[in-house]
């Protein structure tokens, strides 16, 4: 099992930056993907950003080239940084892990809030 716990979400301004942090604890060994998640009001959960074991990055299309995902091994952390912010990237920001086996991690999320 793992454990996942966000941080780093807050109110900005239209074009500025945030960067979130999920700290991961537990048995993290089998876990093959890390990746953040977003969801708005009223919409589903939708992928941001992963980043493999191998050191893969991949991106929703919507936050390529603004949003960058990374991962410090011996800190245990993934981190998502967040530059030139815009208002739909308003929603609370899930941190997720999957394991080899296919189950997946998830932390309880943190708010991001991007004022126009």
């Amino acid at each position: 099992q793992v454990q996942l716990v966000e941080s780093g979400g807050g109110l900005v301004q239209s074009g500025g930056s945030l960067r979130l942090s999920c700290a991961a604890s537990g048995f993290i060994l089998t876990t093959i993907t890390m990746g953040w998640y977003r969801q708005a009001p009223g919409k589903q959960r939708e992928l941001v950003a992963t980043l493999s074991r191998g050191g893969t990055t991949n991106y929703d299309s919507s936050v390529k080239g603004r949003f960058t995902i990374s991962g410090d091994n011996a800190k245990k952390t993934l981190y998502l940084q967040m530059n030139s912010l815009k208002p739909e990237d308003t929603a609370v920001y899930y941190c997720n892990y999957r394991s080899l086996s296919g189950s997946d991690s998830w932390g309880r999320g943190t708010q991001v809030t991007v004022s126009s």
